[in-house]
């Protein structure tokens, strides 16, 4: 197929299928293909694969971008050590290994736990959680098969690695409790489907308890029953075992309600509960320390977070004295107490316009101590403390070059060194980071991360623009083998800091959801208007690419502004914003996106949705949707519909595709399938920027 000629689309009827919701007239001609079993969906399908297979032969980099991405993945990776009495649990993954591995160490000796690749040789298991008990002697874990995410959990003997337990079905995203003793714990359990209608089978959460050793059919419901169909739950227990605290959201706003009840004074099955937050718009947790304090993080009247301190049972906000106070410029994303010192001290991170900063303070008053310099301008994970306490704490750090590694920070000396490296090694290329600033079309200064193989525009050049935008999700500093094999290649790739985010903190992710998500498709276009008058690239070599609420994004950019941009990837995307509600995870997201069957929702959505946007007689960039049969979050339906109207509608030559694949979903997947998926896209997007010519 030549650039030059119209590629022939498989036939895709459009049905006269139409709604009128709140007095509009809505369109959906494809609503045929919601159904994957449908026989005509499946030929639809087998049709794509081989226009797809097509549009590959072509191809120039593929290979070579497969065996890049492969070496700049070579270091493999590794966690910091979770302590759980005498034991440390651990993940790495080393360069020949598909997965992490969990493992448990004492002392010097260390052994698997859990090996993906042992339960299954096919790659398509994923280790999706673990949780030690306090005593480090008993482990709960959570696998899913095929890319679903529907987790089953597992109770281990860590001595022995004999499972005890399980398996417990319908424990997707279930935190788990332990109760010192190791007799019982707490987590998060949908009810059995043949209860309810299903429409409503991926909902309807509670809390149990279960004791080991028992039937799960003796599980004692404590928590949820008669409230939010979407909510979901978080469940802990303080190290001694004094405290159970449970927070509610209703899907994945950014909110909560926060109980806590005392185990000591109320039984374990029929724990006494005092609300500590309910009905108010912020998100609150409590940090229950060694010293007897409780520290509580929120965003209450205070959009960047702030932590604050009072005593047990003193749970009315009039009682809380603060100890980090908001700051102006940086938002507080989490802090470790570090004790057996003369004063106990405390280790507190912030981003900073999406870059990362640690800072000291003292534990009692909050008073600063001292700024401590990290290895780069990058992204901090943690800090992770020793669960029985010290003046140690640990974090992860990366950057636009650096893979992630293990920092300990010690309290006694103030220094942070380095704790634990991946086990393998790799040579990344030189490139150039920077963060520039841009104005939106509203007068908003927003700020982006340009990634090139020189400090300043030397010429246009192929540019991959990515954003997000959604969920409160900070876009930061990260090692990318996909962004370093590109601009090795010649390319710039850039990173948007888009309202929705969480960069700015609280009142930055509001801007951008529910009535504002505009602000994110304008911040996205202004950042593709700044790439270009910079002389960093022209519309012709500019490429936009995104996946989940991401796809949302560049489907929004692709309809909105399609002259913009000569290529689209939009990976595991939501698109009919009219029936998102109707699959999978969608009435989660009500709370961020608004719901149709309001009114006043309704007409925000029907703006922006990409389905409903789509205009006939218009030259679409070359576009390629990638959807997964078992994703069970955003429905594979957005893509196959949202392809078929784009397929239809465009005047041009450039191609839309479809790339689907089978046993993978919206999340994790072994290395050799990311590796396969990144070199797809990036050739892709080669040909259709010039990359290849560059």
């Amino acid at each position: 197929m030549s650039p030059n000629t119209r590629p022939t689309y498989p036939d895709a009827p459009r049905d006269d299928v139409a709604e009128t919701l709140h007095g509009v007239q809505v369109a959906d001609p494809y609503r045929w293909l919601e159904n994957g079993e449908d026989p005509r969906t499946r030929t639809w399908l087998g049709q794509q694969a081989e226009l797809m297979a097509a549009e590959r032969d072509r191809w120039t980099t593929r290979d070579r971008f497969a065996s890049r991405v492969t070496e700049l993945l070579g270091s493999g990776s590794i966690s910091p050590d979770y302590f759980r009495g005498s034991r440390r649990f651990f993940t790495r993954r080393n360069p020949d290994q598909q997965f992490a591995v969990l493992y448990v160490g004492d002392g010097d000796d260390e052994r698997v736990l859990i090996d993906p690749m042992a339960l299954d040789p096919e790659g398509t298991t994923t280790l999706d959680s673990w949780q030690p008990s306090k005593e480090g002697n008993l482990l709960a874990y959570q696998v899913s098969e095929g890319g679903t995410e529907e987790s089953v959990l597992y109770v281990m003997d860590v001595a022995s690695g004999g499972v005890i337990e399980g398996p417990i079905d319908r424990c997707r995203y279930s935190p788990v409790a332990w109760i010192p003793g190791e007799h019982s714990f707490y987590y998060v359990r949908r009810l059995p489907p043949e209860d309810l209608p299903e429409s409503e089978r991926n909902f309807h959460r509670r809390v149990f308890l279960h004791r080991v050793g028992t039937s799960t059919d003796e599980d004692v419901c404590i928590f949820g029953a008669g409230m939010t169909m979407t909510n979901y739950y978080g469940v802990e227990v303080s190290r001694d075992g004094h405290w159970l605290q449970i927070s509610a959201s209703e899907g994945t706003e950014p909110r909560n309600d926060l109980w806590v009840a005392d185990l000591t004074t109320s039984p374990i099955d029929a724990p006494a509960f005092t609300l500590v937050q309910g009905d108010v718009d912020a998100q609150t947790s409590l940090t229950f320390g060694r010293d007897g304090r409780v520290y509580i993080f929120t965003d209450r009247d205070a959009p960047r977070g702030r932590m604050l301190v009072t005593d047990s049972g003193a749970w009315k906000p009039e009682q809380w004295t603060t100890l980090l106070p908001e700051a102006a410029d940086a938002v507080l994303d989490g802090a470790a107490i570090l004790d057996g010192l003369p004063e106990d001290l405390l280790l507190a991170t912030w981003t900073s316009h999406g870059v990362n900063r640690m800072t000291l303070h003292r534990a009692s008053d909050g008073s600063t101590l001292q700024e401590i310099e990290l290895p780069g301008a990058g992204t901090v994970g943690g800090p992770v403390e020793h669960i029985d306490g010290g003046p140690v704490a640990w974090i992860v750090y990366t950057d636009h070059t650096s893979v992630p590694r293990v920092f300990e920070f010690d309290g006694r000396t103030r220094a942070l060194t380095l704790y634990a490296s991946p086990p393998g090694s790799v040579e990344p290329p030189v490139v150039h980071s920077r963060q520039v600033t841009y104005t939106s079309a509203d007068g908003t200064q927003v700020r982006m991360f340009v990634i090139s193989p020189t400090q300043t525009p030397d010429r246009p050049r192929p540019t991959v623009l990515y954003g997000y935008g959604g969920f409160g999700i900070p876009m930061q500093p990260g090692y990318s083998a996909a962004i370093l094999a590109w601009v090795e290649a010649g390319g710039v790739w850039a990173v948007a800091s888009l309202r929705g985010g969480g960069e700015e903190g609280e009142d930055w992710h509001r801007a951008g959801m529910l009535g504002n998500k505009q602000n994110v498709f304008d911040d996205y276009h202004a950042a593709a208007e700044y790439l270009i008058a910079e002389g960093w690239t022209t519309s012709e070599q500019l490429g936009i690419y995104g996946g989940s609420n991401g796809g949302l994004l560049v489907g929004a950019a692709l309809t909105q502004r399609p002259e913009l941009f000569n290529a689209v990837v939009c990976v595991a995307p939501l698109l009919d914003m009219i029936r998102y509600t109707t699959s999978e995870l969608g009435p989660t997201w009500t709370v961020e996106y608004g719901d149709p069957e309001d009114p006043e929702q309704f007409g925000w959505l029907h703006a922006y949705s990409p389905y409903h946007r789509v205009a006939p007689n218009t030259d679409y960039p070359a576009t390629m949707f990638v959807v997964f049969d078992n994703d069970t979050r955003t429905d594979p339906m957005h893509g196959r519909k949202m392809a078929a109207a784009v397929q239809a509608a465009t005047s041009g030559t450039r191609p839309i595709l479809v790339r689907t694949e089978g046993d993978v979903g919206h999340g994790a997947r072994s290395v050799t399938r990311a590796v396969d998926e990144t070199a797809d896209i990036l050739a892709f997007l080669a040909a259709w920027t010039g990359l290849e010519r560059s």
